[in-house]
């Protein structure tokens, strides 16, 4: 892959076979134990099949948003969205506030909840085999996966589209989703028929995130102005009442001075 070039994943589920090359070798990659037909991520698992019937397999893998919402916000940053396109992360920065796990869209990180010093695990794409590129492409016999310049895939899921209208569902998955990703699906179907996460917004999260909280300072400025009205009335109520309270006494003492002399 020529430098400076983004990597990317296209992953065409209509020539999937469900044969699990993928995660194999994704589990030899990353020195992980193998295990037969994994159904979600965990700690040992960054890539596996849905098996939805009629001989249909979707991969799920870590999307490698453009605009990561993990990296936004991890407050240490353990995770870092590399200028070659994978989302990278780093266990010696990581403190283990999981916030990525709370704040990825597509549900892919996990965490190491039985280990001494527990890391985040998740797909890298291979980030440190370098122009080897990731391993379930290389191992995927039928080109269900295939790997390459993020800006070759993009034109390549574009133009299975254009030919085979028939055969694709008319929206490439990954290209508008959380502002684009670095992993594009062609479907046979819509991606909710498909398992996949739905109802996702087309701006970045994070663009979205910051959107609300740049208006924190002005919201906390009112604030503190309106709590600072409520704590002067309070204050002021009570101060009526106390001075209401020592007039009466006042006037209570002068009646009962005036009842003695009598």
């Amino acid at each position: 892959m020529a430098e400076g070039k983004q990597r990317g994943i296209l992953v065409d589920v209509t020539q999937c076979i469900g044969c699990g090359e993928c995660y194999r070798a994704c589990q030899e990659a990353n020195g992980q134990p193998p295990h037969e037909n994994p159904e979600k991520f965990d700690e040992s698992t960054f890539t596996y099949l849905l098996d939805l019937g009629n001989d249909t397999f979707v991969r799920r893998l870590c999307m490698h948003c453009f605009t990561p919402t993990c990296v936004s916000v991890c407050p240490v940053t353990a995770l870092e969205k590399t200028e070659k396109g994978p989302v990278t992360y780093d266990p010696e920065k990581c403190m283990g506030c999981r916030y990525c796990m709370m704040a990825c869209p597509f549900g892919v990180p996990t965490y190491e909840w039985h280990s001494a010093m527990p890391r985040i695990r998740k797909c890298e794409m291979c980030s440190k085999r370098g122009d080897a590129g990731p391993a379930c492409a290389e191992a995927c016999p039928t080109g269900a996966t295939i790997t390459g310049e993020l800006e070759g895939l993009i034109a390549d899921s574009e133009r299975r589209l254009r030919e085979s209208p028939s055969t694709y569902f008319p929206h490439v998955y990954g290209s508008t989703e959380v502002g684009g990703t670095s992993v594009r699906y062609p479907l046979p179907k819509s991606p909710k028929e498909m398992g996949l996460p739905t109802n996702l917004p087309t701006d970045p999260l994070p663009l979205t995130t910051w959107t609300v909280l740049k208006h924190v300072p002005d919201i906390a400025i009112f604030g503190g102005i309106l709590l600072g009205g409520l704590w002067w009335l309070t204050n002021r109520k009570y101060a009526v009442t106390r001075d209401e309270r020592e007039r009466r006494r006042r006037i209570d003492d002068v009646f009962s001075d005036d009842n003695d002399k009598g």
